[in-house]
């Protein structure tokens, strides 16, 4: 992530901050702790791995792979990150603390990069399609690197959340529509952490933390190819985590998602509020958000 973006990115949170008004201090609760910044976590050494696998061509049409010790072989999480759709705003890298927990508990990750609506490309079809073969790449390489894709977690933050529930919704949904390629990669769960599920409620939502104009390159001519809400329901479980606290993604986002696809009588949707936490926490080993997402993560695996 750029330094301009993060002071962007912070600049933000403040302003969508409510201020309360004072209270007799014989009422007043202690006040909450303060929520992390962008910076907080930029300032904690950043792990890395040496394992890049090219699906492309591109400089962003790439993964990597994070791969525990041992033998394996390993069970997998399929990462990706937010930034609100734009390669300016954030890179995979904003996920490596967590890509680097989940390595150190035995789990390998592969985190992928894509073109955000900024680049040459980006936007629909082609971020998706990035998306898409970024799978496809894993499959591929799985039993190279040894890999279990017998049940593979997706999740995504904050943008990438959205393109988390999109390919697990894409594995049983529109195989031949001309546009995109068939999805290959089995996910049998896919966590949104904090996400921006709703396109469409994305370019008409006042406020929205990523503007209009990033939605609406992303949602395309043909929403039922691109809004998961509107997508064939896939088997895959959906978890939507998201914390109290989020000026970016505030817990009311996962409720609409949810309440969309209950209207269609599609049910098999959690979600799960961390109080206190906000949109950095999700990301940052060590918080409420991110144990309790971990949890969630080895129960799906099986672990």
């Amino acid at each position: 992530m750029k330094p301009f973006t993060r002071t962007a990115l912070a600049v933000c949170l403040a302003g969508l901050t409510a201020c309360a008004m004072p209270e007799d201090s014989s009422t007043t609760s202690p006040p909450p702790a303060e929520l992390m910044t962008w910076d907080d976590l930029y300032a904690r050494p950043k792990p890395e791995t040496e394992i890049r696998i090219a699906y492309g061509e591109g400089d962003l049409q790439f993964s990597e792979l994070w791969l525990p010790g041992g033998s394996g072989p390993y069970p997998t999480v399929f990462m990706i990150h937010g930034g609100c759709w734009q390669t300016d705003i954030a890179e995979r890298d904003i996920m490596n603390w967590i890509a680097g927990d989940l390595q150190d508990r035995g789990i390998a990750v592969w985190n992928i990069e894509y073109r955000g609506v900024d680049r040459e490309g980006g936007g629909f079809p082609g971020t998706y399609e990035d998306v898409l073969r970024a799978a496809d790449s894993l499959v591929e390489n799985g039993e190279r690197y040894n890999l279990d894709l017998s049940n593979v977690v997706a999740i995504g933050h904050s943008a990438g959340g959205h393109l988390a529930l999109w390919l697990a919704a894409r594995q049983n949904a529109l195989p031949g529509d001309g546009v995109l390629a068939i999805m290959r990669l089995p996910i049998g769960t896919v966590i949104s952490q904090g996400g921006l599920p709703d396109l469409e409620a994305g370019i008409t939502r006042q406020g929205h933390a990523c503007g209009t104009e990033a939605p609406r390159l992303m949602l395309g001519p043909r929403p039922e190819l691109t809004s998961p809400q509107r997508m064939p329901a896939g088997s895959a479980r959906q978890i939507l985590v998201n914390a109290a606290r989020d000026r970016i993604a505030p817990p009311a986002y996962a409720d609409a998602y949810r309440n969309a696809n209950l209207a269609r009588d599609v049910t098999d949707i959690e979600l799960v509020t961390i109080p206190g936490d906000g949109h950095v926490e999700l990301i940052s080993p060590g918080t409420a958000s991110w144990e309790r997402q971990v949890q969630l993560i080895e129960e799906a695996l099986g672990r």
